[in-house]
């Protein structure tokens, strides 16, 4: 018993010796692998951890540029800057989102759709920048506020600068506006550049000229606690102000051609023909844009668009119209420059005009005809039958080539965006987008500015410019220049340069200048009534059918509804010995160019050339 009891406790004893050293390896190893991970963490990762505790409590702030500025002319003040305070969350320092802005709405009026805007931002950008959730605050709920900002981290008032349009609709369609960067442009812009910006140009100007007037963004390096309120500031790149912009247009010829347009909905377009700057754009009725920088709200939103009048529509860039006997000095020179037509030669005009085997008649607009017509005559009376025969001479092919020439069917290259090309028909355009042959009745419509023709205020603008200045097209431009924020330096912006279209003889052009000219000065032209002692104009009047009249039927303006009569427009030019202005005129449902379209087109030429408003 004695034996087995010693073999036990020396067994026990070699037991408790090996655990024990098996113990105190596994100790040594366990303090070796600490110590070496603290060799790393502190040795090979020292940088790295530094880095981020040092982000702990330094953040880079950006500091959003100054938008530049757009000026007229004359140096009045299109667009500027003001500011504005705006209440602003910052989502990864507020704990819990959705009782913050509970609690921010029992103080602060708070819309739905400001919450809902802020939900858009914050699915866009990054959780760390400060988004805003009510814009435009006065003083006393800035003061609300601020006694009780110690209740919610992650959240303070911003001074911001946002856009302003002192002329509020004046000029709205020439120079477009600035709104929330949605989702479709978040994707397409550099972030980088745009850190700290919430707004974009969405039309316009502001949208063409949107690098030159956004700037160079700062960054500001900060140092915060942690609710992240800013300490102290370490330091500061300073942003670059946006460039300021200086037009062509005059506001006063702009203002003034609103007024001359009266209660009429319709489009003026005036153009310097030398330098092809773009005097006046304008398309009635308007709108304020100065609600949709910050975000309109849906119910006027829903009332701009769904008014009768459309006044979101630019009717100047955009506005599509048959051009009427506007485009008969055109093809009349198209005849000339072809030899097609001498200026002297006659055309019968009984009033109406058939197609050689063919009973259909097409009508002139004087019923019983104007008699025998020289290219003149044509041009001052305005006869249908005369340019009909003419077209049917020239055929549709050669008259869509000439007419391109003068912007027709194309777009102009104004600095704009939203230009819409118009539509000039050849047999090759109907056989691709109709799948049809060309008919010859087709050519005699488009030869008169009808059937499938359609040109816009500027498109007509540019062509009058063009014939002014004896077949060079010079691009229209609205941005004149592109200043320095200080105004040290100034340069125009790239513009294509003019191009002279080929001149067989310029006497044709002389014929069709001064037809364009007894179209004013002469007793039988349709704009008699604009004639001044001042300075002569060349012009055109056009009245553009909106429905087709059968050929038993009678057009009576007197017993149609107001949305069915025909539109008026005028084109003209002057002084025509030395052209500094060319004009456009579309009045909708107006009636005759001769009588509403040409006293506008008159009064915006008074403003401008003689430097005061007419009597």
């Amino acid at each position: 018993m004695v034996r087995s009891t010693i073999n036990d406790d020396l067994r026990e004893h070699r037991q408790f010796v090996s655990r024990s050293i098996a113990l105190g390896l596994l100790v040594v190893l366990l303090f070796g692998a600490l110590i070496a991970r603290l060799a790393y963490l502190q040795i090979t990762l020292h940088e790295h951890y530094r880095t981020l505790s040092s982000e702990n409590r330094v953040k880079l702030v950006p500091l959003p540029p100054t938008r530049g500025l757009i000026y007229d002319r004359n140096g009045v003040l299109l667009a500027h800057n003001y500011p504005s305070y705006s209440l602003e969350i910052t989502p990864d320092q507020v704990p819990d989102l959705k009782k913050t802005i509970a609690e921010l709405r029992s103080i602060l009026p708070i819309s739905e759709e400001d919450v809902q805007r802020f939900d858009r931002l914050r699915r866009q950008r990054r959780r760390f920048e400060a988004l805003q959730i009510r814009a435009n605050l006065d003083e006393e709920e800035v003061a609300r506020f601020s006694v009780v900002r110690h209740r919610f981290p992650g959240v303070d008032i911003h001074a911001r600068l946002l856009r302003n349009y002192p002329l509020k609709e004046t000029a709205v369609h020439a120079l477009g506006y600035v709104g929330r960067i949605n989702q479709q442009e978040q994707d397409a812009i550099d972030t980088a550049d745009y850190s700290g910006t919430t707004h974009i140009g969405k039309l316009g100007v502001e949208k063409t000229y949107e690098e030159e007037l956004h700037g160079e963004v700062g960054l500001q390096q900060v140092e915060v606690n942690a609710t992240g309120r800013v300490i102290r500031v370490l330091e500061t790149r300073a942003p670059v102000p946006g460039k300021n912009l200086r037009l062509h247009l005059d506001m006063g010829l702009q203002q003034a051609a609103l007024e001359a347009l009266g209660d009429e909905v319709g489009s003026v377009v005036a153009i310097d023909p030398k330098t092809g700057g773009v005097l006046a754009l304008v398309s009635k009725p308007g709108y304020d844009p100065n609600p949709f920088v910050e975000g309109i709200s849906g119910a006027a939103y829903k009332a701009l668009r769904d008014s009768e009048d459309k006044p979101l529509y630019n009717r100047a860039l955009r506005g599509i119209y048959p051009p009427g006997s506007t485009i008969k000095p055109f093809v009349a020179l198209a005849g000339l420059e072809m030899n097609v037509v001498g200026a002297e030669q006659n055309k019968f005009c009984p009033g109406f005009y058939q197609l050689p085997g063919q009973t259909h008649r097409y009508r002139d607009w004087k019923k019983h005809g104007h008699g025998a017509v020289d290219l003149n005559k044509a041009i001052v009376e305005s006869c249908d039958v005369y340019f009909y025969d003419l077209a049917h001479d020239l055929g549709i092919d050669r008259l869509h080539d000439f007419l391109s020439r003068f912007s027709f069917g194309r777009k102009t290259g104004i600095d704009l965006t939203e230009e819409l090309a118009g539509l000039l028909p050849s047999r090759e355009w109907k056989e691709r987008a109709r799948r049809q042959p060309w008919f010859p009745g087709e050519t005699l419509i488009a030869g008169i500015g009808q059937g499938y023709v359609l040109a816009t205020p500027l498109q007509l603008a540019a062509a009058a410019a063009t014939m002014a200045n004896g077949g060079r097209y010079v691009t229209p431009r609205v941005v004149a220049s592109v200043e320095a924020p200080d105004g040290s330096a100034a340069a125009p912006p790239p513009t294509p340069p003019p191009a002279q279209m080929p001149i067989r003889s310029r006497n044709s052009w002389a014929q069709v200048i001064r037809g364009m000219t007894d179209v004013v000065e002469s007793q039988r032209g349709t704009a008699k009534r604009i004639r001044t002692d001042a300075y002569k104009i060349a012009g055109k009047t056009g009245t553009a059918q909106v429905f087709t009249v059968q050929q038993d039927e009678e057009y009576d303006e007197d017993k149609i509804d107001k949305k069915l009569r025909d539109h008026a427009l005028f084109i003209a030019f002057a002084p025509v010995e030395d052209p500094r202005i060319a004009v456009a005129v579309l009045i909708e449902h107006g009636g005759h160019g001769g009588a509403v379209a040409a006293p506008i087109a008159r009064r915006v030429m008074d403003v401008y050339l003689l430097g005061e408003q007419p009597p």
